[in-house]
Formats: structure tokens, sequence, C-alpha cells
């Protein structure tokens, strides 16, 4: 470095104290004294406009250099203090293997997502394949093709959710699924699906929720009856309730089946004698069926003349109400983990 005795000073003052720095932070006040924007050799460089060239062009290699050597001292000995930080950190830290884990938080399956896992299980075993929908649907496949005309309530804005989009509504039921599915095999036969999923209406009660599960089924076939529909059901109730379980079917309506049945089950909340749940009864009703309309089947590609269908369409938390023995369906939806973990053991059931 070009010799000059002012800068040689500042070269040994930057080397001392440097070496006093005992720790990272007084390390970082040596450089802010001498290489900050406000700086010693900041303030020097700035001096330099007032000095004739030849002057300038000297000093300014003198302060250059300074300002290097500075660097190198400054960050050595900062690196060297975080060395020795490191070191001293790592040899007090001790792992004691010897002290209990932590362990984590087991999670579990919403009683909801339990039933609906149920439930597809039980129609796989008995041959039936998975089938989804869009869950913001075409009024088409949510009305028009389920022979729901325009006058029916359920058109209606204080019975369903219509979006800002023309012609899309969040679908009141998975039924859609059915016309999807028909259209998806194109007239092939045997048709036998169920369609799990989410659907809104503008309920809320006890037994009503405004967004709610349901599971769709579809058989299509030649010489499917009533008896299929009836003996599937039953044998489905058996299954997921148990042999104990009492059901009934009465005779309803539903713009897309023709004859259309209601399947009950005792109420869980009263064992049948009868409560606010099932309104006295001692009955709470699980789904609605029937054979599927002949408009249904051609709306869907195929000829009622030569093939027959039954349909269904399951309430999950109503049978989560049944096998779990809740009292009110808004439990399920309110997010209480401690009303929901009592749910996590087994309760007996096959599949839960």
């Amino acid at each position: 470095m070009p010799s000059d005795n002012r800068y040689e000073t500042w070269l040994e003052d930057i080397q001392e104290q440097t070496a006093q720095a005992q720790d990272v932070d007084q390390v970082q006040e040596v450089r802010n004294r001498w290489l900050g924007r406000r700086g010693l050799i900041a303030q020097a460089m700035k001096e330099l406009a007032a000095l004739p060239l030849e002057e300038k062009r000297h000093q300014g290699q003198l302060l250059n250099a300074l300002r290097e050597k500075a660097l190198e001292t400054i960050g050595g000995r900062q690196a060297a203090l975080e060395l020795a930080e490191e070191t001293r950190q790592l040899q007090q830290e001790r792992l004691d293997m010897t002290l209990p884990g932590t362990l984590p938080h087991t999670g579990l399956l919403h009683p909801t997502t339990r039933v609906r896992r149920f439930i597809e299980d039980v129609f796989l075993r008995m041959g039936f394949s998975l089938e989804y929908g869009p869950e913001i649907e075409q009024e088409w496949y949510n009305f028009e093709a389920l022979n729901i005309p325009a006058n029916h309530p359920a058109r209606d804005m204080q019975d369903s959710f219509f979006t800002n989009c023309p012609d899309r509504v969040l679908r009141t039921h998975t039924s859609p699924v059915q016309i999807r599915a028909m259209q998806k095999y194109q007239g092939s036969l045997p048709v036998k699906i169920i369609a799990p999923g989410r659907v809104f209406r503008r309920d809320d009660d006890a037994t009503h929720v405004p967004m709610f599960f349901q599971v769709e089924g579809l058989v299509i076939d030649h010489g499917i009856t009533l008896a299929d529909l009836k003996g599937t059901l039953t044998a489905m109730a058996l299954e997921l309730l148990g042999s104990e379980i009492k059901t009934r079917f009465r005779p309803s309506y539903f713009p897309f089946t023709e004859p259309s049945v209601e399947m009950d089950v005792t109420c869980a909340a009263c064992g049948g004698t009868g409560c606010r749940v099932c309104k006295g009864t001692g009955w709470v009703e699980i789904l609605g069926s029937g054979m599927v309309h002949p408009t249904v089947l051609r709306n869907g590609g195929y000829d009622p003349d030569v093939v027959t269908g039954f349909a269904f369409g399951l309430g999950i938390e109503r049978l989560a109400m049944r096998l779990f023995g809740i009292d009110d369906l808004r439990l399920l939806y309110q997010n209480d983990m401690q009303f929901l973990s009592q749910f996590q053991t087994y309760i007996g059931r096959p599949g839960l």
C-alpha cells in the first residue's frame, strides 16, 4: 500500500479496534465507524473532490487500499467470532437420548367421512362402481333432465342456491350424476353406480343443513323391478346398521322416479319411542328412491321400452346420526373438536 502517515495510523486503529471486539455486534460497530455510509473512510472519499487532479488520484489510491485492508481485517475477525460462537454452542448443547419423545397429536376422520367411506365399501362389495359430478351444475342436468319442470318448487330461489352465472346452480342433489353416468356409458348395460358428494339446499334445522352429503345410486338393466330396489336397500340397511335395525318403505313422489318410495329407519335418538328429532314418530327418513322415470331414461340415452332401472339418494349425515347417536345434525358442522373427538373410537360396526 502507498505510504501515508495518516492512513497508516487509521489502519493501525482499525486493526486495534477490530482485535478488541469480543462479539459480532462489536465488530459491526467497528465496521460502521470506518466503512459505513457515514464512516471515516466515506467522509475522506468525499473530501477528495476539493483536491487537484493529481493529488486526488494519489489520495484515492491510498483510500481504496485502506478500504480493502479494512474489509479484510474486519471480515476476518467477524468470521472467527462466528466460528467460535458456533463451536461453543455445539460443545454446550447435548442430545439426551434418554428423554421421552413427544408423541404427535393423533388426527381422526370426521364422522361424515367415516360413514361415507363405510357406505362406499358396502356398495363396492355389492358390485357398484363410483361416479362423480360437478358441484356447480347446469340447470339442465339438475332439473330438466331429471323431469323437474320449470314450475317445480325446487326451481324457486328460496329452495336452491343459484349463481350469478346463467344456467348454473349449486346442485340440490347428486341425481344429476345419473344423467352424466348414462351419457358416459352410452347405452351399454348394466349400469350400476353410486355417486357420493356434497349438495346444497336452503334448509337449517335439527335434521337439515344448507350443505350436506348424499350418495346417489343407479341401476339400469333388463328386467329391473321394484323388488330389486327393495332387496338392495334392505341388504344395505342390514349391512350398515345391523340386524337389529327396523326399516319401512312409504309411497312418495319424486319427479325422476315412478313409482317412488321413501325408506325410514328407527330413530337413533329415542330408539323408536318418539322425540323432537323424529317429530314423535320414532322414524327418521334416510333416503328416497324409486323406479327411474321413463323420461329420465330417455334423457340419458336409454329406451324405457327395453330397459328399466331404480335409483336412490341416501343422506350420509342422517345415517351418521343413526350410527353415532347424534340428535342434531348441525353438531357435525360446528367444528367443535371436543364433540368430534368422542367419535374416534370404534363403535362396533364393521368398517368404522
